[in-house]
């Protein structure tokens, strides 16, 4: 695979494309993947235009329906009949808040309803702030709404 730069900047070690939010990251956030949740991602080569340095697709192979819709600051679904393909699905969600209790004790996901939203646990949040200069911020979505 290969990535073209669509506006370019600073290089981070972890970004989301424009593209289905797809993440790209460097060799150091893949082997944090790779060492933490390597039975819930896959690890896809991808070269970047203008650099020579290994960068990875992170495709997130598990799908948790564990959505908590009730703790959520705000749910949007597709209007109905707009999109038959992303009938059942949301729209947007603010504040989104999920049930751990089923996530099956997956470290990384994305939500079956939204998918959007690429989830990590905790420690892989930890070890991926470790490697720093990431270009993704991290919302908490296990607390309840409000804390």
């Amino acid at each position: 695979m290969e990535v073209q730069i669509s506006h370019p900047g600073e290089r981070r070690a972890f970004v989301l494309s424009g593209i289905e939010q797809a993440p790209i990251v460097s060799a150091a956030v893949a082997n944090v993947f790779r060492t933490l949740a390597p039975d819930d991602v896959q690890l896809l080569p991808v070269s970047i235009e203008r650099e020579s340095e290994p960068y990875f697709v992170v495709n997130a192979t598990r799908v948790m329906d564990c959505i908590d819709e009730a703790r959520c600051q705000e749910v949007q679904h597709y209007p109905e009949n707009s999109f038959p393909e992303y009938e059942g699905e949301y729209r947007w969600i603010y504040g989104l808040r999920i049930d751990p209790s089923k996530t099956e004790g997956a470290r990384v996901f994305r939500l079956k309803k939204f998918k959007t939203a690429f989830v990590v646990s905790d420690d892989v949040k930890a070890a991926l702030e470790k490697v720093g200069n990431l270009g993704v911020s991290f919302e908490q979505v296990t607390a309840p709404n409000g804390e």
